[in-house]
């Protein structure tokens, strides 16, 4: 497929400055080399092709034919692939056709028959030599003119090297003549510009019109594609500048656009794909509105589009920044295409509010946890120093007149530092709970047992032996299965000792598995009374079920809690089933 252009678009302007820039531009070259190459790549491909066609007419009766005629038909389709990569000289380039439809040789002659981009290719293979002779012929004479005129000064230095009959005269030069035929051949330079880049845009506007696809079918399927990854990667939401990355990626992938960016309302570039010249950065004068676009030609010939990234209206402001896309020189968007890059500049938006809105919950639960904090260093750390304070003024005051008293106040004091210290590292743990990943579930749990003893006085027998063979998602669920038992035990319980283990255990049936167990001494419970759902049942109990193990929670009024989760252990990479 062809990468949509509007045929209508008018032709660069050529900057000003000098009546050679045509001359000198690299895309009167590259015309040129494509004018130069025209001619015997159509007569090639039209001899192959009525040859071809001759040969399986005229075989026809032999069954050789079918199978020949089969060969020309893809052969107009190879054809057509050579002269879309020729019209890359042109400045025209087409995308990679879709994938060819499978279901045999029938299906691919039925499916190529009715395209009506077959037909277009085999006119353009017809249309081609005749119009490439006419401009080998008009770009022949008008060299012929400007080499002859230019080389007038030979003529004069020498006349009988160089003679010219007229008639049954020889004409003989003057100064005047070659003068006249010096300013020709300079005429004639001025002008091969001007004549290349006609035949350029002719041979432009023959391409375009015969050799694109469906520029539609294929044009929506890209954006539809790139749309789909869009909004995939704005609901993932995890880095904001990757996810801009992301969708200025895809919005030039699906577009004619050499590069896209975003920028801020300042200014600042947000994210960008494809070169983007410093002459072109920053902000445009005039901003579009909301749902418009604006399409601005620069002064060498390419195309600047502006579309505004709009906010989701619970910001409070539509003002997001933009998106500019930019245009090689003859290509222009279509306004499916703008309609298109409207859509991922609103998804940038989206990402933009999305990251705003996590940015401000971030800040709202760091607010949170501060308080949290407070309250906690409060309720215990304070209360310590302050007894601390209290014993160390005590011992002070008797010192001298009460020893005994004295040594009762330090170890007093003594205690609630010890207690203190305990806390603030329950606290620290629980402010940073990494030792699951640090040193695995077995270091996770003893960390959890000493803070549970440190914080609410239970006296908790951890039986824990090496570290279980557990994949890393069983092992988080196991240490939040622990964690939420226990602290049932706190809440609920009214225990004094808690068990907890850990253990390999060898299956009946064959296997493995890792069962952990939570048992406490407390007042327990009737499973199937109306209070068991409040014990967290239900989360550890999907929690197992996520990583294919079982939970089974046995109790009693006045016969305490036993909470025992069975998980199977790991298997090695590569291991069989």
């Amino acid at each position: 497929m062809m990468v949509p252009m509007d045929t209508a678009a008018p032709p660069s302007p050529a900057r000003p400055g000098s009546l050679l820039t045509e001359l000198r531009a690299p895309r009167t070259w590259r015309t040129a080399i494509y004018l130069l190459l025209a001619l015997p790549a159509g007569l090639f491909a039209s001899a192959l092709l009525a040859g071809g066609v001759i040969g399986g007419v005229l075989t026809l009766p032999l069954l050789v034919g079918a199978a020949v005629l089969l060969g020309c038909l893809w052969l107009v389709g190879a054809i057509g692939e050579l002269h879309r990569v020729l019209a890359g000289l042109l400045g025209v380039y087409f995308a990679r056709p879709l994938p060819p439809v499978s279901g045999g040789l029938l299906t691919w002659l039925r499916t190529t028959l009715a395209d009506p981009v077959t037909y277009r290719t085999l006119l353009f293979v017809l249309v081609q030599p005749p119009l490439a002779l006419l401009c080998w012929v008009a770009l022949g004479t008008l060299l012929s003119v400007m080499v002859l005129s230019l080389a007038s000064p030979l003529w004069l230095l020498n006349p009988e090297a160089w003679p010219v009959v007229w008639g049954e005269r020889t004409v003989t030069p003057s100064v005047e003549a070659v003068l006249g035929l010096l300013l020709l051949g300079l005429g004639s330079v001025i002008v091969l510009g001007g004549v290349i880049d006609l035949f350029g845009r002719l041979w432009t506007r023959l391409s375009v019109a015969l050799l694109a696809r469906d520029p539609g079918a294929e044009a929506a399927r890209r954006e539809v594609v790139a749309l789909r990854r869009a909004a995939g990667r704005v609901a993932l939401g995890d880095d904001l500048h990757a996810t801009l990355l992301d969708l200025t990626a895809q919005a030039r992938a699906a577009s004619t656009a050499d590069a896209v960016i975003l920028l801020a309302p300042d200014g600042t570039l947000l994210a960008g794909s494809g070169p983007w010249p410093d002459v072109q950065a920053g902000m445009p004068e005039r901003l579009p509105g909301p749902g418009a676009a604006d399409v601005r030609r620069t002064p060498d010939g390419t195309l600047l589009a502006t579309l505004p990234v709009t906010l989701p209206v619970s910001a409070g402001g539509p003002d997001g920044g933009v998106l500019r896309a930019r245009y090689a020189p003859g290509v222009r968007p279509s306004s499916d295409e703008l309609a298109f890059l409207l859509s991922i500049s609103d998804h940038a938006g989206t990402a933009l509010h999305a990251a705003h809105l996590i940015e401000r919950a971030g800040a709202r639960a760091g607010e949170l946890e501060r308080a949290r904090l407070a309250r906690e260093l409060h309720d215990s750390v304070a209360q310590a120093l302050y007894g601390i304070t209290l014993g160390a003024k005590t011992a002070r005051a008797t010192l001298d007149a009460d020893p005994a008293r004295t040594r009762q106040s330090l170890e007093y004091t003594i205690r609630l530092a010890e207690g203190g210290v305990s806390e603030m590292k329950a606290l620290l743990f629980s402010l940073r709970p990494d030792a699951l990943e640090e040193g695995g579930l077995v270091a996770a749990l003893r960390q959890h047992a000493h803070a549970l003893e440190t914080r609410h006085g239970l006296n908790v027998h951890a039986d824990l032996r090496a570290e279980p063979p557990l994949a890393p998602d069983a092992q988080a669920a196991a240490y939040r299965v622990a964690q939420e038992a226990m602290h049932n035990v706190v809440k609920h319980a009214r225990a004094g000792q808690v068990w907890l283990d850990v253990q390999v255990v060898a299956l009946p049936a064959g296997g493995e598995h890792v069962v952990l167990s939570v048992r406490d001494d407390g007042r327990g419970f009737d499973p199937g009374g109306p209070v068991a759902g409040t014990l967290g049942q239900r989360g550890m109990r999907e929690r197992a079920a996520g990583v294919g193990g079982t939970l089974d929670v046995r109790s009693a009024p006045g016969q305490g809690t036993t909470v025992t989760l069975s998980v199977p252990v790991a298997r090695p990479a590569g291991g069989s089933a």
